[in-house]
């Protein structure tokens, strides 16, 4: 059966939903995209981020962080508060679940694809979406991100250990939200985008 390609596709469990390619949104809180990276420190230690991004104000709404004992530091109950947090941030304090869907990007990795995390995801009224594997590309806007995070905060400063990050990244994070220029926001920081956006 094998030779004639009779057999049915072997289930692994995971979603086979796909994003489209489309990435930037046309208005706030219509996706949003997420993704973790890893700082390495000066004395050797690691400490890895996630983030959650509105794929049309680029704010940084929310972030969690941990420093790396061995392997993989972000776990799913870490994305699952991401999640809480960045809804608590656009629509206020208690709300347990979106006005209306909204898109959660990221990539395939196991914080991400675990059944508690898109339960809990759509239980918020997320619309979880994951990229093709090997296909960073196609959230393409935290990669982005990451790139400018780095480039212009985490290689200007200092990293001497772990603690000297942690304390560091919440400032940050906000001088990106609140100053970075971008060019896809008429020259604005994400913050200044939303502050128009709302007087028009």
């Amino acid at each position: 059966m094998r030779a004639n390609a009779l057999l049915l596709a072997r289930y692994t469990g995971k979603p086979s939903r796909t994003h489209d390619g489309v990435i930037i949104a046309l208005k706030s809180n219509l996706r949003w995209c997420s993704d973790a990276f890893e700082i390495r420190c000066w004395n050797g230690e690691r400490v890895q981020v996630a983030f959650s991004l509105d794929c049309c104000d680029r704010e940084a709404m929310r972030w969690v962080a941990t420093t790396v004992a061995t392997t993989a530091a972000i776990t799913g109950e870490m994305i699952r508060d991401l999640m809480a947090e960045t809804l608590e941030h656009r629509f206020g304090t208690g709300v347990m679940r979106a006005p209306h869907p909204i898109e959660w990007l990221s990539d395939n990795g196991p914080p991400y694809t675990a059944n508690e995390t898109r339960s809990f995801g759509e239980s918020l009224g997320l619309l979880i979406c994951t990229t093709p594997s090997y296909s960073p590309e196609s959230n393409g806007m935290a990669e982005s991100f990451v790139k400018t995070f780095k480039r212009d905060y985490v290689y200007l400063s200092k990293l001497e250990t772990a603690a000297t990050v942690l304390a560091q990244l919440g400032t940050w994070f906000d001088d990106y939200n609140e100053i970075h220029p971008h060019s896809g926001l008429e020259m604005q920081s994400p913050r200044e985008y939303l502050r128009s956006s709302a007087t028009r």
